[in-house]
């Protein structure tokens, strides 16, 4: 350590007042932000050999006691305990993962050209150029069949089990049967 003494006391003297202005400014606080600078020193000494690698010594500092500054606002927060008797939320679902009956039962239904695409490109994810050579179609085709059968799957969907979409598309609900 004592090789890196004389450049951690040359960075130092050259940013000492202005990182202590930097955490009084920050911290509200003079006593908390010396605390602070105390904390940093002493991390810069640590650094031994390192610190006189360092390309930018003063960003160096600046970024270990904005990490302390940081470090003492989250322990500063307030924390209430919960008292253990506390009921435990119910675990909810994401609409899209409450579907999984309804699709398979919605896929049933459907032709079984429309259940094969489906399953193939949207289930188990063939690229739709390699179902497109598998069924001998050209691949503007088989994007094309995709397409309305998954408007067919869409409309059937909404209605078997009342799906609720937004703008987007994207599932809001259904009601289970």
């Amino acid at each position: 350590m004592t090789t890196s003494l004389p450049c951690v006391l040359h960075a130092w003297t050259a940013y000492e007042s202005e990182l202590r202005n930097y955490l009084r400014h920050r911290s509200k606080d003079a006593h908390q932000a010396d605390d602070l600078l105390q904390e940093v020193f002493v991390k810069a000494m640590q650094q031994g050999k390192q610190f006189c690698l360092l390309e930018n010594s003063r960003a160096w500092l600046f970024q270990v006691a904005r990490n302390a500054l940081v470090d003492q606002f989250r322990l500063g927060r307030d924390v209430i305990e919960l008292p253990e008797d506390l009921p435990q939320p119910e675990p909810t679902r994401e609409p899209i993962q409450a579907l999984s009956a309804c699709v398979a039962r919605v896929l049933t239904e459907l032709t079984p050209e429309d259940r094969d695409i489906i399953e193939k490109c949207d289930l188990e994810g063939v690229k739709q150029k390699d179902y497109a050579a598998t069924q001998q179609l050209s691949l503007p085709a088989v994007k094309s069949r995709l397409l309305r059968a998954r408007e067919r799957m869409r409309a059937r969907m909404s209605t078997a089990c009342q799906v609720r979409f937004d703008e987007q598309g994207r599932v809001l609900g259904h009601v289970p049967r």
